[in-house]
């Protein structure tokens, strides 16, 4: 019983902490301003149609779970951080979308079997730090014959790239947390969900990014909005060499990345994995 406790007290924790890093810095702009369309891409990847009951599952301010709302479906945009709720409602009011917001952690979805027609998540329940227990959320929660959509950054891919340049600097994981990036190896999912689904489609796509005017502008972008790398910051703050280690490392990865077809600009391109699949009867 005392073990079994021990779990429940380190799960609690290590969520709280997850929490807390999504909500700080500014993800809700972040998404607006480098990803706008990728929620957009998933839902018609997921043929939602007017009527159709959606789950959104780590759906932060609403990147899918608006575009799912404005075809017509009846939609909840969960999330373990419910502080990104606020901007993502007024998104979602902006363009007239009608959708839920409701907290929920992804590996323990508080909603019933076969509940949704679709479920979805758009570089979402990667982040989730045990993947089977999430993936098999997924599946429970979505009817025989329903679908689900993912869109999950590569390992390979920029993003995949920058979790790597991060990781000595990071604090070390808790025992059994996997890495966010093998979410989007096609293997690693395909394992995850076994044959509980059929009909799976997977290609990797890449979004083009050039908002940055240099290597340093996008280090420090990310070093003011983006959870994950604001905690890696916050860890080794009392070690100046290796910020600056980190500062360099940071802009040397988008140095290297950059296609340099932008005049003045630092041109990215970041790759991900866009898979569907449809619920075994």
């Amino acid at each position: 019983m005392t073990t079994q406790h021990s779990a429940i007290e380190a799960d609690r924790a290590l969520k709280a902490k997850h929490r807390a890093m999504w909500a700080q810095g500014d993800y809700p702009s972040l998404a607006v301003e480098l990803i706008p369309g990728l929620g957009a891409e998933l839902v018609e990847a997921c043929g939602v149609t007017p009527g159709r009951r959606v789950l959104d599952v780590g759906a932060g301010s609403g990147n899918a779970a608006i575009p799912a709302a404005l075809a017509g479906a009846d939609v909840i945009a969960s999330d373990l951080t419910p502080e990104l709720f606020e901007a993502g409602q007024r998104f979602a009011e902006r363009q007239g979308a009608r959708l839920t917001w409701q907290e929920a952690d992804a590996e323990a979805l508080p909603f019933g079997d076969a509940e949704f027609d679709t479920v979805l998540s758009c570089v979402g329940v990667m982040f989730a730090p045990h993947h089977q227990r999430a993936a098999d959320e997924l599946v429970r929660v979505c009817r025989p014959g329903g679908t689900i959509g993912l869109l999950n950054w590569t390992p390979q891919g920029f993003i995949g790239r920058m979790f790597a340049v991060m990781k000595p600097y990071a604090p070390p994981p808790p025992p059994g947390a996997q890495p966010p990036p093998l979410w989007g190896e096609e293997s690693h999912v395909r394992e995850l969900l076994g044959d509980r689904v059929t009909d799976v489609s997977t290609e990797r796509r890449t979004v083009r990014v050039d908002l940055f005017s240099t290597p340093e502008a996008f280090r420090d972008y990310f070093k003011e909005r983006y959870g994950p790398t604001i905690t890696v910051y916050r860890n080794i703050a009392g070690d100046p060499e290796r910020v600056a280690a980190l500062d360099r490392d940071l802009a040397d990865l988008a140095r290297d990345a950059d296609l340099g077809t932008g005049a003045g600009r630092t041109v990215l391109e970041w790759e991900y994995l866009l898979l569907t699949a449809r619920r075994a009867a």
